[in-house]
């Protein structure tokens, strides 16, 4: 009988950054397409998760984060569901739904195909809402295959709400 893998293995930084939240007593909430739960998964693997993050959206089709994020049929047609605008929307969808201080927003293409012109496998975006409705996103254009993006875009949403805590954290 084999072990399943950890994620607190595979996402140490999960537990860093839950850790920092409860240090700064901030809540974070999580919009997904992409990575299908997985963000989630990973920042509850650690014990006393419930203490900062309050829930997550897997909306992997289009009419879901229409109807549960508030994402703009017209943004979507515009942009596409793969985009930085839309991942901004998701990422304030997810905050503004959930009454978090902090929302995270993950949409991309994680393969093996691509979704037509200018969206090949591994373009990921993701973005972070913050406190002070500071709002970056970053994008991702390596292709690790479908599991290898999927980990990415968690890696990056962690590393933008870790940015997220330090700059709510820091004095002005």
């Amino acid at each position: 009988m084999s072990s399943a893998p950890l994620l607190t293995e595979a996402f140490p930084e999960a537990g860093q950054v839950g850790q920092a939240l409860r240090q700064a007593g901030l809540t974070v909430a999580v919009a997904e397409s992409c990575t299908g739960g997985l963000l989630g998964a990973a920042l509850t693997a650690t014990p006393g998760a419930s203490l900062y993050l309050l829930g997550g959206v897997v909306a992997y089709a289009d009419a879901v984060k229409v109807a549960l994020l508030g994402v703009s049929e017209e943004l979507l047609a515009a942009q596409g569901a793969v985009s930085e605008a839309v991942a901004r929307a998701m990422a304030d969808g997810a905050r503004r739904l959930l009454g978090a201080d902090i929302g995270l927003g993950v949409t991309g293409v994680a393969g093996p195909s691509g979704e037509g012109a200018g969206k090949p496998p591994g373009l990921m975006w993701v973005a972070c809402l913050g406190p002070g409705d500071a709002l970056t996103a970053i994008r991702n254009v390596e292709d690790a295959g479908r599991e290898g993006n999927r980990a990415i875009a968690v890696r990056l949403a962690l590393r933008l709400c870790r940015a997220a805590i330090e700059a709510a954290s820091s004095p002005s």
